[in-house]
């Protein structure tokens, strides 16, 4: 309000109301006040239109998506309110110059509201900046919510320590200097964040864990794909729907299986034993051999094998008439190159990884034959039909050669027996 105008107003009172000029600066203020309060409102219902029709029109016009982001309804509001806000604490100190001791009260409160609607401001562009670089590919994988939650801290913590500063009418500086003394409250406030923050930089750095990834942390039951990584907790979607939110900390404290290495890699691994009873091992006959001959994927591998043998036996004039003399093959190392040479055959299995079948130490359960190979698809579901096919037709192929699979005695077998 001008000098010109509060003269003006203060002739009409004096010249129209017959105010006497030593009492005219009470109704003065309250005019005033009224037509600053009038002339706040105005302004924000002009400016709330005005932004709310204009800036929607020329972001549809951009081809651009962030501008629609940014300059969002949330937005457009809380700028329409600080405008007025401004305008009433600029003009109170003029308007209340008769009233001083009303000014502080007045310009603290328009204070306190333009920190919290700055604020709200600060928030919302934070958030679109959020959802704009998560729409960004180099961006996906990184745990932008975390930062941006530690960033929200940081104003609110800012924005606390102002109002209070107003409140008590304190310096900033006076809050900041006692703060020192708090720390360690503070720490015990903001523990969770702080442990969630460092965890959040070694993650992102360290490149432990992406949106998307599929983790497994078997302490608190979770086995899915992470679908959000914050400051404090990071929410793994499982496979059966359902939603495990486990601390960002445990991460880096606790051990879990991120599969993203498979899922990169050109297979998925197949490890898996066959447990054969002991006591069907044996060494093959002739007649075995000419009938292992038949299976077209060891016929080149068993008539190799049998001029070795028969070379060394007859250089070491091996008696021929005991089975246990001298080399000769088991059903059980030719049931392996079988295996082998089955592997190496199907489609789905990836020859150029690791195929390989060995044998393991024997146990109460008899001698397991470990297939550690890798199959094509990566796929869960197709996965477990190419494992399931693969030992469906090993379970049927192991008395093509003798022997027999462990399987634990049920009441039925000792009914037989």
């Amino acid at each position: 309000m001008s000098f010109d105008f509060t003269n003006w107003v203060d002739n009409l009172l004096i010249n129209s109301l017959n105010i006497d000029a030593d009492s005219v600066y009470i109704p003065r203020t309250i005019i005033l006040f009224s037509l600053l309060i009038a002339l706040c409102l105005f302004v924000w219902w002009l400016s709330k239109k005005i932004f709310n029709y204009t800036i929607p029109k020329v972001t549809l016009k951009t081809k651009t998506l962030w501008d629609d982001i940014i300059f969002n309804k949330k937005v457009i509001n809380s700028v329409s309110r600080l405008l007025p806000a401004v305008l009433f604490n600029y003009y109170t100190p003029i308007i209340f110059a008769d009233f001083s001791f009303i000014v502080p009260f007045l310009t603290g409160i328009t204070s306190i509201f333009i920190i919290l609607v700055a604020v709200e401001i600060f928030s919302s562009l934070l958030n679109s900046a959020t959802e704009i670089l998560s729409n960004i590919e180099r961006f996906k994988d990184k745990p932008l919510y975390s930062f941006s939650q530690l960033a929200k801290i940081i104003v609110y913590s800012i924005a606390g320590i102002l109002i209070i500063s107003i409140l008590i009418n304190k310096n900033p500086l006076f809050l900041l200097s006692g703060i020192g003394a708090m720390a360690a409250i503070i720490l015990l406030i903001f523990k969770d964040s702080i442990l969630g923050f460092v965890a959040s930089i070694q993650l992102s750095g360290n490149n432990m864990v992406r949106v998307g990834d599929w983790v497994t942390v078997s302490n608190y039951g979770a086995d899915g794909d992470v679908i959000e990584i914050n400051l404090t907790t990071i929410k793994v979607q499982n496979f059966d729907k359902t939603i495990t939110t486990i601390p960002t900390y445990s991460f880096i404290s606790d051990s879990f299986t991120n599969w993203r290495g498979m899922e990169e890699s050109d297979g998925r691994r197949i490890k898996r034993a066959l447990n054969i009873k002991i006591d069907s091992i044996k060494f093959c006959s002739n007649e075995m051999l000419e009938q292992f001959k038949k299976y077209h994927l060891i016929t080149n591998y068993i008539e190799g094998k049998q001029k070795v043998i028969s070379s060394y036996n007859e250089k070491n004039n091996v008696d021929k008439s005991e089975l246990i003399n001298g080399r000769h093959l088991t059903n059980i190392g030719v049931f392996r190159a079988y295996i082998e040479q089955y592997l190496k055959h199907n489609p789905n299995v990836n020859s150029e990884m690791t195929c390989m079948v060995r044998q393991l130490p024997p146990t109460e359960y008899g001698v397991p034959i470990e297939i550690y190979a890798f199959s094509k698809n990566k796929v869960w579901t197709t996965y477990e039909a190419i494992m399931a096919d693969i030992f469906d037709h090993l379970f049927a192929a192991t008395k093509n050669f003798e022997l027999e699979i462990y399987e634990r005695p049920s009441g039925r077998d000792f009914k037989k027996n």
